[in-house]
């Protein structure tokens, strides 16, 4: 008999890969972004005001705003730092990834996340990096990369292709246009405002594009982590540092009302072109941490309740109890807990229950029912939220171009598509002549 084979395939190692392309700005993207990278029990939700009425009940870990970009000026004084060298930052490199970039720029801020082993050992092998090398690093990472890109539109997928091969296409005919002999630089002669205005229309002219930067508490300072500038700037000192997921809001809304202002402002505050995403603690693991407390909150009652208990309580609670401690995804018994303290509160809370005089009993467990019922709700709430993610994920990731190419050749072969168009001889010359006129 013949052994296994050792003969061994060469492995292939993608140096170059493909390219990151545009991504949506949505919530629902940017949470199945942090899940592909390794991130758990985090998500990002979509903010409409930056009051404390608005924020400080979700308990941001960092903000991500979206605007469009502009080129902005800083001084190289802003960014010296010493503080600044312990914050993890990366430069973008490549077109496109900046909600990646910006993702990492404050998950890998974070000490108390889990983060996944990939990224966790990205973090270490990196730590020591210039933000150039750390950029490069994410450029070259294929986990990253595969990670950004199953979450494009096939088109965009294509674009970022194109835009590739065009840009190598410039590139190759402005070193034809190259004069063979050097020459010597004649003095401008354009003023300075003159320049400034050609610098504007040359903005101006340009395709939008929108852009991505991080906002994060790390060590005692909030940051501005912007990947296409040169390092962390810092927005403001933390006056307590123990509590900076609890205050650091407070000193990042004057520097967000500036950029509001500048990006926003234009046109009395009608032409609004940023959007502010908040990384928070996953809102359905935090539902079902407090149905799962409930559970064992119902249970430590029963246990110290005599026999014939159900005869005292409401009878309406009663028959509810049989599905209000059910979801979508479990049972009634206890089951999985994600929240790192849940066993120390649970622990106290049995001590009161062992300690609740017998007549505060009935009232408890009452009370209890009718929390899970509000708890039940939250949790079927994030599981069909997380089913329409997952549909709109699939839509907008799924490639209609192959069918819609068919349809159409189907269509003509079958004589079929002309009269749809509705095209004609004597329409024609009437569609020419229109669209010559409209380009003049």
């Amino acid at each position: 008999m013949e052994g296994p084979s050792t003969s061994t395939a060469p492995q292939i190692i993608d140096l170059v890969g493909d390219p990151f392309a545009v991504i949506e700005s949505d919530p629902g993207v940017f949470t199945s972004l942090t899940r592909k990278l390794g991130i758990r029990s985090l998500e990002l939700v979509e903010l409409y005001d930056i009051e404390p009425w608005a924020v400080d009940h979700l308990r941001p870990r960092g903000l991500v705003f979206c605007f469009l970009w502009r080129k902005d000026a800083h001084r190289a004084s802003d960014f010296d730092d010493p503080a600044a060298e312990r914050v993890w930052f990366a430069n973008q490199l490549s077109d496109d990834a900046c909600a990646t970039h910006a993702i990492l720029n404050i998950a890998l801020n974070c000490p108390d996340i889990e983060i996944g082993e990939e990224l966790t050992t990205f973090r270490q092998e990196t730590e020591s990096m210039s933000p150039v090398m750390k950029g490069l690093a994410i450029s070259s990472s294929p986990f990253i990369r595969k990670a950004h890109r199953s979450l494009a539109r096939p088109p965009d997928l294509r674009g970022a292709l194109n835009a590739i091969a065009t840009s190598t296409l410039d590139d190759a005919k402005k070193k034809k246009k190259l004069p063979a002999t050097k020459r010597t630089p004649a003095k401008p002669t354009t003023s300075k405002t003159a320049s400034s205005a050609k610098a504007k229309k040359e903005e101006s002219d340009g395709e939008e594009a929108y852009h991505f930067i991080g906002y994060v508490p790390a060590y005692g300072k909030v940051w501005e982590l912007d990947g296409l500038k040169s390092g962390p700037l810092e927005v403001g000192e933390l006056s307590d540092v123990r509590g900076e997921t609890k205050t650091w809001m407070n000193v990042v809304r004057p520097a967000l009302r500036m950029k509001m202002q500048k990006y926003g402002g234009a046109e009395g505050g009608n032409n609004i072109r940023f959007s502010l995403l908040a990384l928070v603690d996953g809102l359905y693991e935090n539902a079902s941490d407090n149905l799962e407390f409930l559970k064992r909150e119902r249970l430590a009652i029963e246990r110290r309740m005599n026999a014939g208990w159900e005869s005292l309580v409401d009878s309406n609670l009663l028959e509810q109890a049989q599905f209000a401690f059910e979801s979508p995804v479990s049972s009634s018994a206890p089951g999985r807990t994600f929240a790192r303290d849940f066993g120390a509160r649970r622990m106290a809370r049995d001590l009161e229950i062992l300690e609740m005089p017998e007549r505060a009993l009935v009232p408890a467990w009452e009370q209890c029912v009718r929390d899970a019922v509000k708890a039940k709700v939250s949790v079927e709430d994030e599981v069909a939220k997380a089913a329409r993610a997952n549909t709109e994920h699939i839509k907008r990731t799924h490639d209609y171009e192959p069918f819609l190419k068919e349809f159409v050749t189907c269509l003509q072969s079958e004589g079929l598509l002309e009269p749809l168009l509705d095209v004609n001889d004597e329409a024609k010359p009437k569609a020419k002549r229109v669209k010559l006129n409209g380009k003049g």
